[in-house]
């Protein structure tokens, strides 16, 4: 059974940090390509970053500079770091496993950025 566990969610004022993690089970980790989407009230489901089973990275336009992906196929978790966040960042964040087979999703972690 494959599971993704998202964590890190919350509050932050706006130029805050937050670093999201998402556990992976039940794929071989290290071959699946990672990603990190959000979706914020109203909007579609967007793309922020993705990490292939090697070290290339994939950032939207809007984040490029302020949030990093990265992952740790020791510990089967990918993460994303978040800085200078803004209001319009504020949306629900999902984990993505991209395998061979299908695409997998987590349920998502909320993310809020506000005064």
């Amino acid at each position: 059974q494959v599971q993704l566990v998202e964590s890190g969610g919350g509050w932050v004022q706006p130029g805050g940090s937050l670093r999201l993690s998402c556990a992976a089970s039940g794929i071989v980790f290290r071959l699946a390509t990672m990603g990190w989407y959000r979706q914020a009230p109203g909007k579609q489901r967007e793309l922020v970053a993705t990490i292939n089973s090697g070290t290339i990275t994939n950032h939207a336009d809007s984040v490029k500079g302020r949030f990093t992906i990265s992952r740790d196929n020791g510990k089967n978790t990918v993460y994303l770091q978040m800085n200078s966040l803004k209001p319009e960042d504020t949306a629900v964040y999902y984990c993505n496993a991209q395998t061979s087979y299908r695409s997998y999703w987590g349920q998502g972690t909320q993310v809020t950025v506000s005064s």
